[in-house]
């Protein structure tokens, strides 16, 4: 049985950390947080979040 290693030019995504970046640049880039969960259509006419 041979024992054979994968090998490649870039590291892995899970191994590297991002880098740090101003929560202000996110915001500009990314826009605002967006809520997981969107209202309904009642909720919006009702006003309720």
């Amino acid at each position: 049985m041979s024992s054979s290693t994968f090998r490649s030019s870039r590291p892995d995504g899970w191994i590297q950390p991002r880098p740090y970046s101003d929560p202000t640049l996110r915001r500009t880039r990314y826009g605002p947080i967006q809520p997981m969960t969107q209202p309904g259509f009642f909720a919006r006419l009702l006003g309720r979040a």
